[in-house]
């Protein structure tokens, strides 16, 4: 949902963006989608299912998002978990060879700026 006086978001399709996670509880604004405007200095834009070997990865790079941090209502996150991750810190993940697949419904379209959609294409996560 975009934050109050900001205009309906788009994806990377140019559609309406889509929830990426109420559970766990996502986005810059705790609201599910990858919604972003400026306050978010981080970019969370792309919404990412998370694996073990990304997780490992942030990890290594000093954003633990495995444990987890209760007095900030954050439960840790698990493989399998989608989550609004920071644009820069997903392109890095990319050139590493380790970006977690990404559900380009629910990707806001601001992550254009850093990276191309045949990229994002690749990386596409695919429903079983």
């Amino acid at each position: 949902m975009p934050q109050p006086g900001q205009k309906a978001s788009l994806n990377v399709l140019g559609q309406p963006l889509e929830p990426c996670s109420k559970d766990p509880v996502t986005g810059f604004w705790r609201d599910g989608c990858c919604n972003t405007g400026p306050a978010d200095t981080g970019q969370h834009t792309v919404c990412a299912r998370m694996t073990t070997r990304f997780l490992e990865f942030s990890y290594a790079k000093g954003n633990d998002l495995i444990t987890p941090r209760p007095e900030y209502g954050f439960a840790g996150l698990k493989p399998g978990d989608q989550w609004c991750l920071c644009l820069p810190r997903w392109v890095e993940a990319h050139k590493a060879g380790c970006a977690p697949d990404v559900v380009l419904e629910a990707t806001h379209a601001a992550s254009l700026e850093l990276v191309s959609l045949e990229i994002l294409r690749q990386h596409e996560h695919k429903p079983e």
